[in-house]
């Protein structure tokens, strides 16, 4: 697990200059590979490759990049780990390369210089983000993993190309340019994250997943355009048209199989690795394979909280017992939590409002004291319809569509009428005492979810859980839907299935903006890699091949990985609901928070910053003040951005 980073300048800027521009732009991203790093410049074209290095496999200088091939053709700046790098090692043409040491970035070289580019990225499985330079052909190549585990951003700024791990890296860069992209901030107060193709930044977008990228040496701004190399569209349409036709405890067994490989492949490394351990269905599971075959107890790591509504160590600490691993466990206090906070706009040097990357980053704080490496239990939910949410989504889809469409057109907009002249009356009756009438609140939620009677699609019927806002314009004047996975149904995957429809809606917008990212920057802050054999594409490709009731029979989801999971671990430490890894930001907003709060979103700070609309989101604030709505979710959206805006503008 490494950072990468990087530039081509087009103009401007002397050649004995690039080196030290592409150390300043990898030393912001040292925290990613804290062992040792590195600068490559193009002696004959105005290209530059950085690296910063986390050794995981081959320790030795063999293993540092960026790495020149052996016939000097390719120059590669690697982050990631490329899990069959053994087995691609041993294919006629890869295995006469001339190695020199036995790390995956020497095969990668190998597998380019016998296949070409494209035909040896297809092959790599794993996690990775890379940037390749051409000098015979003198084009660059950036390529990002399948399901987008590691992050990669690119852009045209002034005269140069840019691109790297993370934001912070592009902007030490003097052409960095800064404008923010309104549309992305818009649906980023929706959701949560700001979504793929997008970044916060107009000329800076994200390598969307399973693609490529190819920048010849002539390139104009934004001539080039992402092509993939593989698609979870196309894999969820071929599952649907080509169902698994076995029986049950058949798929049990094939979903064995195939875990054990995912989590064998995964752990090859040449330091000792542990796991991370919530006590749910997804990391159990992981944690089981890998006692299964380890010589020695596994060392597991979980957080627990006093308040017992959030707390699930007790569940993982009782998982740890039954397959005798080596387990560690911290309880955090609230003002631990809170300290965390403060770290969080340069950690996620993007806006970002998943409020469990606070546990997510003192887990993973606490296994890097005795770890390089830790397994996750990431990807479970979006692959076997692990969200209670499926649940709700597919009655409503139902409900809706046993009314006509007209109606639903005349419903909607008298609904939300409703919903808004309720909270004017909440407003002025409330006073100081802030209390509103009980009917106002039930008037409000109503109102909220209105948009649903517009649904076309079981993903808009998702996609409007997720809504924290019901519109990009709400809080953000001007503002216009951008065409991302959440939003534009190009993105969707064409099946009848509407569970199906719905876990690669997830896949492919919730999981790599959110769910990756959380994990990616939290434990990449300590120098932490983070590995999630669930994410193997064999497993998604059994998964979404399965029928639908071996996943989801109404009410539960993950039917057939529980049922594996039954084979490691009595039953009675898993049948229990889902509680999910998150904070109590609903209490600290109105509690001790409340004050951090204020600050970022008061009507001077608003007014003066200019970005959003005063007015809605000081309503917004006092509704959940009052108790009116519970709006955590979009509030701490809001003091997200509000706190990687100050934290940027600070440095500049």
């Amino acid at each position: 697990m490494c950072g990468i980073t990087g530039f081509i300048q087009y103009r401007g800027g002397a050649q004995k200059d690039l080196a030290q521009r592409c150390q300043a732009m990898a030393d912001t991203i040292i925290h990613r590979g804290p062992d040792a790093g590195g600068v490559w410049v193009d002696p004959s074209f105005p290209l530059a490759l950085g690296h910063r290095r986390l050794s995981i496999i081959d320790l030795s200088e063999a293993g540092a990049q960026p790495m020149v091939s052996a016939s000097g053709r390719y120059v590669l700046s690697f982050n990631g780990e490329v899990y069959n790098f053994a087995r691609l090692r041993q294919e006629h043409g890869v295995s006469a390369y001339p190695y020199r040491g036995h790390s995956d970035t020497e095969v990668i070289l190998a597998a380019v210089q016998h296949l070409g580019v494209e035909k040896a990225v297809s092959k790599f499985e794993g996690m990775f983000a890379l940037a390749l330079w051409d000098r015979k052909e003198r084009c660059l190549w950036l390529a990002r993993d399948r399901v987008g585990k590691k992050p990669l951003y690119y852009g045209w700024c002034g005269n140069s190309f840019l691109f790297g791990s993370e934001l912070k890296a592009l902007r030490q860069h003097p052409d960095f340019e800064n404008e923010l992209d309104r549309n992305a901030l818009g649906q980023y107060l929706q959701y949560g994250w700001v979504s793929q193709p997008n970044s916060i930044y107009r000329q800076v977008r994200k390598l969307p997943p399973g693609s490529l990228l190819k920048i010849p040496q002539d390139c104009k701004p934004w001539d080039a355009h992402p092509t993939p190399f593989w698609s979870a569209k196309n894999i969820a349409e071929h599952g649907e048209r080509n169902r698994f036709t076995g029986s049950y405890e058949g798929a049990i067994d094939m979903l064995d199989g195939v875990l054990q490989q995912a989590v064998g492949d995964r752990m090859v490394a040449d330091v000792e690795l542990g796991a991370l351990l919530s006590g749910g269905v997804d990391s159990s599971m992981i944690v089981a394979l890998m006692q299964k075959v380890s010589d020695r107890p596994v060392k597991t790591f979980s957080i627990g909280f006093w308040e017992e509504k959030y707390n699930e160590a007790e569940y993982a600490s009782a998982v740890a017992k039954h397959l005798k691993t080596d387990h560690h466990e911290m309880y955090v206090t609230p003002d631990q939590a809170l300290d965390v906070i403060e770290q969080l706009p340069h950690m996620y040097d993007e806006p970002f409002a998943d409020s469990s990357q606070i546990p997510t980053y003192l887990i993973c704080k606490l296994a890097r004291e005795q770890l390089k490496v830790v397994l996750t239990g990431d990807g479970g939910d979006e692959q076997m319809a692990g969200y209670r949410r499926y649940k709700s989504c597919l009655n409503h889809w139902r409900d809706v569509q046993r009314i006509p469409e007209s109606a639903r057109r005349i419903v909607r907009p008298v609904v939300g009428a409703l919903g808004t002249e309720s909270w004017r009356y909440a407003k002025s009756y409330a006073g100081k005492d802030m209390n509103v009438p009980r009917w106002t609140r039930k008037l409000g939620k109503i109102g909220q979810r209105s948009c649903n009677w517009a649904a076309n699609s079981p993903q808009e019927i998702l996609a409007n859980r997720f809504n924290k806002c019901l519109a990009v314009d709400q809080f953000v004047s001007g503002a216009v839907t951008p065409a991302t996975p959440l939003s534009d149904p190009a993105y969707w995957a064409d099946v009848e299935d509407p569970l199906l429809a719905m876990l690669h809606y997830d896949y492919t917008g919730y999981l790599p903006d959110d769910i990756l990212v959380k994990v990616d920057r939290a434990s990449m802050a300590v120098g932490l890699e983070a590995r999630a054999p669930l994410l193997d594409h064999r497993v998604l490709e059994l998964a979404w091949s399965l029928p639908s009731a071996y996943l989801f029979d109404g009410g539960q989801g993950k039917l057939v990985l529980r049922d594996l999971l039954g084979r490691y671990i009595p039953r009675a430490l898993i049948d229990r609901p889902k509680r999910g890894f998150s904070v109590p930001i609903k209490e600290w907003l109105v509690g001790p928070l409340r004050d951090w709060a204020e600050d970022l979103i008061s009507e001077k700070t608003l007014a003066e910053q200019g970005i959003f609309d005063v007015r809605s989101i000081r309503d917004a604030w006092h509704q959940h003040l009052y108790g009116w709505a519970n709006h955590s979710e979009l509030i701490w959206s809001v003091l997200m951005f509000q706190a990687w805006w100050r934290a940027q503008t600070s440095d500049t």
